[in-house]
């Protein structure tokens, strides 16, 4: 004969909680968080973004070679529009397009330029990014731009570094004209 079933005790009511608190009226007035009017942010953002890229197009047209490629257009809104960011910053933006270059034209010895090297190229220059402390995710195009385009190495890399080291000073120029609530670069904690 099986055992008998155990009871278990009844249950008893649930604890009691305190009603919610009501919200607080809503304020007749909005206040904006501390920084930068947004309108304000967006338009300095875009003019010196704007600026850069019109300076690497004219110093490509005086070179007679393109000097503005999507990854730096990408680079360029970043460094204006997130300054902040880590991805953002002189060493990243500089280190980060270079290891990735230098990595889609190891990719393109190997592979040749197909679109499977491409993406090969663009994980491993994420993942070098990485693992050195460049992070600077447009940086990952540059090397898929090399697989695909297979442009001459050296010309192409004297040119990365000249687009990517102006793009930073551009950066530099808001925190040092009025007021910018960014300072750039920003400074590296110890």
């Amino acid at each position: 004969m099986p055992p008998p079933p155990v009871v278990s005790p009844p249950l008893t009511s649930p604890p009691r909680t305190s009603p919610p608190r009501p919200s607080p009226p809503p304020s007749r007035t909005y206040r904006r968080p501390a920084g930068p009017r947004p309108s304000l942010h967006a338009l300095r953002a875009a003019v010196f973004a704007a600026g850069a890229l019109s300076l690497l197009v004219g110093i490509g047209v005086v070179l007679h070679q393109p000097l503005l490629i999507p990854p730096l257009a990408a680079s360029a809104a970043l460094v204006h529009g997130a300054p902040a960011l880590p991805i953002s910053q002189p060493r990243n933006l500089i280190g980060g397009q270079f290891l990735s270059a230098l990595i889609g034209f190891g990719v393109l010895a190997l592979t040749g330029g197909s679109a499977w090297g491409a993406a090969l190229a663009a994980g491993l220059a994420l993942g070098a990014m990485l693992f050195f402390g460049l992070s600077h995710s447009p940086a990952a195009a540059t090397a898929v731009l090399v697989v695909l385009q297979a442009p001459p190495a050296l010309p192409f890399l004297a040119l990365l570094l000249l687009g990517t080291v102006l793009l930073v000073a551009v950066g530099l120029l808001p925190s040092r004209i009025g007021r910018h609530p960014v300072r750039y670069p920003v400074p590296r904690e110890v």
